[in-house]
């Protein structure tokens, strides 16, 4: 006996929601929902079909027929959470730090090396006059 490859249907939201509403306006059960819109081989199958009519509902209740037109098959996303942008004047301040700091060190860098000019001129000043530096 040959088995038939199942393949990974994706159906409309327009088929979701219409199979979702028909099923609540004639006071359906899962089974007979599934009945009418799949002609299924087995009991097994029948019961693939029922747990997808319950996913439908339960998306259309907790976030109505907008609720359809989202992809949720595959892997959800596992690796770092992307950055949302900052906001413009945040980003702004923060370009405004960035530059006051630059200067800052800039004006220190400068600092340093005058006081390191300044040592080696009183060193050299202290040995051609005899005296021990310190």
């Amino acid at each position: 006996m040959e088995r038939k490859k199942k393949h990974n249907t994706k159906y409309s939201p327009e088929f979701k929601k219409s199979v979702i509403m028909d099923m609540r306006e004639n006071h359906l059960a899962y089974r007979e929902t599934v009945r009418k819109y799949w002609n299924t081989r087995s009991r097994a199958e029948e019961d693939l079909y029922v747990h997808t009519v319950k996913k439908w509902e339960c998306i259309y209740l907790t976030e109505g027929a907008e609720g359809f037109m989202t992809e949720r098959r595959g892997r959800g996303s596992k690796g770092r959470p992307r950055k949302k942008p900052l906001p413009t004047e945040v980003e702004n301040d923060l370009i405004a730090e960035n530059q006051r700091l630059k200067e800052r060190n800039e004006y220190l860098e400068m600092e340093l090396e005058y006081l390191k000019k300044l040592d080696a001129l009183v060193r050299a000043e202290e040995e051609r006059n005899g005296r021990k530096p310190k």
